[in-house]
């Protein structure tokens, strides 16, 4: 009886331990399934946001959309166009411009304290504008902000599952304490060829185009996570967060943290 007593005891402990073999080998999968996976696309910390405010009917703009394209093909700067309307009268109504998009435009002016807009410009960091044209505007620009602290100070991290994104945004420390979660859509590149007005008869390929904003959220300066559904994400052609201060007056201020949630690159 006892030795059938050890043999009964012995292969239930194979059987226990083929069990948990098959356990540990189900496990992985479901690793794969669950964890958020990480973004490699974007970078935590990207030297600067560049916001390029152009239009097809503007005739001193296709060398500046030829210098973002450059920009949005790199990986450490957040390269968005926001195409304007106030140019169609011109002859030609831009196929990209959204009231939304002139808006911020008119935003920035105020908050800036200019008394008129124009393209191309483009914004750096949300805290200065300068030529959209020229290349060295921008890039001086650029070092500049990282060299004297006025780049992106708060790291963004981008995760995802199978329905959803995870933003991960970081600790200020002893810095600005609010911001809103901006997220920003826009289009995958395409050519557009333009019929009529200053550009007339030109195709040209557009990078970035914003195609809709929205406020997620607000940050108070501590890590934080938000999410959203994975498949509002999936309708866009790309997408990006800002993490974007926001004067008493409603105006747009400097940008602190940014990153790529959906970055396509195909024409």
């Amino acid at each position: 009886m006892a030795f059938q007593g050890r043999l009964r005891l012995a292969a239930l402990a194979l059987a226990l331990a083929a069990l948990g073999g098959v356990a540990q080998a189900a496990e992985p999968d479901k690793a794969v399934t669950d964890k958020p996976q990480a973004d490699t696309a974007q970078s935590e910390k990207p030297l600067g946001v560049v916001e390029l405010f152009t239009s097809q009917g503007c005739s001193s703009c296709p060398p500046a959309d030829e210098f973002f394209a450059e920009l949005a093909g790199k990986d450490d700067i957040i390269a968005l166009a926001y195409h304007v309307n106030y140019w169609d009268y011109l002859g030609w109504q831009d196929t990209l411009s959204t009231k939304e998009n002139t808006e911020r435009q008119y935003d920035y002016m105020r908050a800036f304290g200019s008394r008129s807009v124009y393209t191309p410009q483009a914004v750096i960091n949300g805290r200065s504008h300068v030529n959209g044209a020229s290349r060295k505007d921008v890039d001086g620009a650029l070092a500049r902000m990282d060299r004297i602290g006025e780049g992106m100070r708060v790291g963004i991290k981008v995760s995802r599952t199978s329905d959803r994104v995870m933003i991960d945004a970081g600790d200020a420390g002893n810095g600005p304490a609010d911001a809103h979660v901006v997220i920003v859509y826009f289009d995958p590149p395409h050519m557009v060829k333009i019929g009529q007005g200053e550009n007339s008869g030109r195709s040209l390929t557009y990078w970035n185009a914003v195609s809709d904003i929205q406020t997620a959220g607000m940050w108070h300066g501590k890590a934080q996570r938000y999410e959203l559904p994975m498949s509002e994400i999936a309708k866009k052609g790309g997408c990006a967060v800002l993490l974007q201060s926001v004067g008493k007056d409603g105006m747009p201020g400097p940008i602190l943290g940014a990153a790529f949630i959906r970055k396509p690159d195909r024409l």
